[in-house]
Formats: C-alpha cells, sequence, structure tokens
C-alpha cells in the first residue's frame, strides 16, 4: 500500500497519529534493520518512489512499467536493492548534466551539508572499497587526513554527486507526504535510536563523540545488563558517548540531529530512554553484557539544552524494561510521556502492575504492542499460559479466543485514561505470529511484513472509526 494512500486511510478512520520506524538507510549487513545504519540523518533511498519518480520526469514512464515480481506479501531486499539501484542509475545519468543549475538541488545540498557531505563520501568511499568497515580503510581515509580526502572527492565526485541526488529526491517525496498529513490533521510520530552503528559516517566524521581506541575501533560499547529476559543481558556492538566531549560541545551533534528529525516528523520517540540517564558500559572484549558497569550521564543538563533550543518540542520516552527512579524523576520533571504496552500487563502481578489499564495515568502512550513483540494473536496463541487467558477473560468479564482477542486489546487501549493510544496495523487486521515485524536476537525474516491495499477494507476502517469515535479519542 502507498503511503499516501495509508494516510487517507487514516484519516477516514478517525486517527491523528502515524508512528513509524526510523527512516535512515537500511542494509543487508546489517539484518535490513532501521535501527543500524550508515547514518542517523540520512534517508533511506529504497524507500523512493519510483512512481514519483516518473512524475518528477526523473525517469521515463516506461522504465517503471516492468518491475520484477516482487511478493506482495514480504519485503524481499536484493530484489529491491537491485531493481531500485537500475533505476537510480538511470535517473542520475539522465539528470547529471542538470544538477549544477538545479536551484533547488544545491540549495538542499547546502542546507544539509552538515551531514550530507560526509554520508555522500562515506558510502562513495565504502563502495570503492568493497564495503569494509571505515577503521580498515587506508589510513589517511580513516583519519580524515586533508589530501586523502581531497583525493577521494574528485576521484569519487560522481558517485558522491549521486547520493547527494538521492538524498535530494528522499526528503524531497517525504515532505510531500508530510504536507498530505497535514492537510489530513494526521501527525507523524518518528523513532530516534539513542546509539548509531559504529560503522556510520557519524562516528567516522565525529570520532571525538564516541568511545574509540587509537585505531578508531570501539573501546566501549553499550547494552543492557542481565534481567528477567536474559540471563547474559543485551551487547548491542554501537559504541557509547562520550558525555563528557558532548557536554563541552554544547552538545552540537546531537541539537542538529534532534533538529532534523523536528523538521522530518511531528513529534519523536526517544529509543532506550533510559540511556540519557544512565547507560550500560561494556568493554569492547567482552563476549556478553555481564561484566559492565552504569555510568551516569547528564540528563538534566542535556534536556535542558534541548529544549532551550526547541522549546516546543514533544519527546516521548521509550521507557520499557526495567526502570529505575532517576529515571522517572527526569521524565516527571521535563515532563515527558512513556509508553504503557497491554501485553505485559496481565501476568500475576496484574493488580500492581503498570502495564494494566488501571493503573495507566493520563501522561502516557498506551500500545497494545510494539515492532519488538509478537502481534495481540501470535502472543495469546503462543505465549499466554492458560493463567494468563483466565486473567484476561476475567479482566474484562467475558471469555475471550484468538479470534476476538486483539480488537478486545484495542478497546481496552482505546478505554485507557492515556493521552494517546498507538496500535500496529497488525493487531488492527488480526493478524498472526508470521507478520511480526521483529523478533529480537534473530537474524533472519525480520522487517518484512507489508500491508495490503485490499486489507484495509471500507469493514475494517467504519469498525475503527466506530471504536475510536466510541471512547472519545
Amino acid at each position: 500500500m502507498n503511503a499516501h494512500g495509508f494516510v487517507d486511510f487514516l484519516a477516514k478512520a478517525g486517527q491523528s497519529y502515524w508512528q513509524i520506524l526510523p527512516l535512515n538507510p537500511t542494509s543487508p549487513a546489517y539484518g535490513n534493520s532501521p535501527y543500524s545504519s550508515f547514518s542517523a540523518f540520512a534517508g533511506n533511498s529504497f524507500l523512493i518512489s519510483p512512481e514519483l519518480m516518473a512524475k518528477e520526469g526523473l525517469l521515463k514512464r516506461s522504465e517503471i512499467m516492468d518491475p520484477p515480481a516482487f511478493s506482495a506479501k514480504r519485503v524481499n531486499y536484493k530484489k529491491v536493492i537491485v531493481y531500485k539501484n537500475g533505476l537510480f542509475d538511470l535517473a542520475f545519468k539522465r539528470n547529471i548534466g542538470k544538477l549544477s543549475a538545479d536551484k533547488e538541488f544545491r540549495g538542499f545540498c547546502r542546507k544539509n551539508a552538515n551531514w550530507l557531505d560526509d554520508f555522500a563520501l562515506f558510502i562513495s568511499i565504502k563502495k570503492s572499497l568493497k564495503s569494509i568497515e571505515w577503521s580498515d580503510w587506508p589510513k589517511g581515509l580513516r583519519d580524515r587526513e586533508n589530501e586523502a580526502m581531497k583525493e577521494a572527492s574528485m576521484k569519487l565526485k560522481d558517485n558522491i554527486l549521486k547520493e547527494k541526488l538521492l538524498q535530494y529526491i528522499f526528503f524531497r517525496q517525504w515532505s510531500s507526504l508530510k504536507k498530505h498529513c497535514d492537510t489530513k490533521n494526521i501527525k507523524i510520530i518518528g523513532d530516534i535510536p539513542i546509539y548509531v552503528n559504529y560503522d556510520s559516517s557519524d562516528v567516522w566524521a565525529n570520532p571525538e563523540i564516541f568511545s574509540l581506541d587509537r585505531d578508531k575501533k570501539p573501546a566501549f560499547v553499550g547494552g543492557v545488563p542481565p534481567d528477567y529476559f536474559s540471563s547474559t543481558g543485551q551487547l548491542w556492538g554501537h559504541p557509547i558517548y562520550k558525555w563528557d566531549a558532548l557536554k563541552r560541545s554544547g552538545y552540537e551533534w546531537w541539537l542538529k540531529r534532534i533538529e532534523h528529525n523536528l523538521e522530518e516528523f511531528h513529534l519523536f520517540r526517544l529509543d532506550h530512554f533510559r540511556g540519557f540517564v544512565g547507560y550500560w558500559k561494556v568493554d569492547v572484549k567482552e563476549e556478553t553484557a555481564i561484566n559492565g558497569e552504569w555510568v551516569e550521564a547528564p540528563a538534566v543538563d542535556f534536556f535542558n539544552t534541548v529544549i532551550e533550543r526547541f522549546p516546543n518540542i514533544s519527546i516521548i520516552a521509550e521507557d520499557l524494561g526495567v526502570i529505575t527512579h532517576d529515571v522517572r524523576e527526569v521524565m516527571e520533571r521535563f515532563g515527558f510521556p512513556g509508553m504503557k504496552v497491554l501485553l505485559f500487563a496481565f501476568g500475576e502481578d496484574l493488580q500492581t502492575n503498570p502495564y494494566a489499564p488501571h493503573n495507566h495515568i493520563k501522561n502516557c502512550l498506551v500500545y497494545t504492542g510494539t515492532h519488538d513483540n509478537n502481534t495481540i494473536r501470535g502472543w495469546f496463541r503462543n505465549e499466554t499460559t492458560a493463567g494468563d487467558k483466565e486473567r484476561i477473560s476475567e479482566y474484562l468479564g467475558h471469555k475471550i479466543t484468538e479470534r476476538t482477542v486483539h480488537w478486545e486489546f484495542v478497546k481496552l487501549a482505546m478505554m485507557s485514561v492515556a493521552d494517546t493510544v498507538i496500535i500496529p496495523m497488525q493487531d488492527i487486521l488480526g493478524l498472526g505470529e508470521k507478520q511480526r515485524m521483529n523478533l529480537p536476537a534473530s537474524a533472519k525474516g525480520n522487517w518484512e511484513w507489508r500491508l495490503l491495499q485490499e486489507q484495509i477494507s471500507p469493514e475494517l476502517i467504519r469498525k475503527l472509526k466506530t471504536v475510536t469515535e466510541r471512547y472519545d479519542r
């Protein structure tokens, strides 16, 4: 289903928000995850619409009339990459001679030079060196020495220009979509991962704000300690920030990142919010996250700086998992709403469980589930105990079945006192576990689910609009 059509669906169904995954470039090398990107600023060129490119005159209509036979239900990243790269090559060759005189393109490049120049050069060097990590590049390029950078910029100038053109096309198409959202009174909620990939233009261009060793490789990485879900914790591999260096700079890199995201979205979620208050620091030599330590981050100073620069900013704190009192204090101090996930509500501690609807507060967002969870239907079928099922039925006052559970949870979320309700499309459609978006710690099959046009029926629109209006959402 195309994005403009999805916005129309949201408007017809009486919805106000569209929460999305990060829009940054993805790569098969990192499981096509939008949380593991070569850039915290760049857009994913594989989301560019060929139809819109043809409409804009960048491609001929005949060049997009015979695409490969893609799967309707799941994204085949390998096929998409080959197909779209072919179209991008055509568009670039046709338009390369016009770019120097294109005022809009040149204006875009000037406005975004602080990240675009580094990203375009980074990707171009990476492609020329068969995609090896930047710390393994020749020393002159690794360390960004002037002569090496100038030589690479001249040698790779056409590819650099092409990467800039793709970013221009992406953000022009995205801007058009955002304007369409504005006409339909739909606000986009973006998602900002706290950390960035080590193998990214951000770390290459700003090594002073990341914990790296003398060879520019990670010295310490982020993660979370052992808990109920994992006896060895989670080791993410992303380099941690040098918060003292960030503070000395006035948090300039973060402020630029936030400003960039505020242009893309109406508001956003900060992923792993607790890491802004205190982060788990693990030596890169460790094989698990067990032997780490908590290190305090300057949260109050950082968010004071953010709010001083962006006084009307709206930030959602991803506060799932074990959250300590100091994190709650920061959220309360700045009025950041957290998240309540209904999937976590129906254990034996139902009475006092903070995710249970009777314990919700107004300043929060309630979710049936998230992109990292099973679907409601898949969870009910495969992950709940007999006791969980009994508690759900007792809580709602009638027998709940696999066939009805997803709409019961949608209604339960809508009834909450929470200011905002977000429901994954898989739960609105009542899909099973095979349609979940992501299975953490698994390497294959993630981020592939697709919404089909035929799944959006007039009956579904009426049903979603009715339940939304009934609970005054």
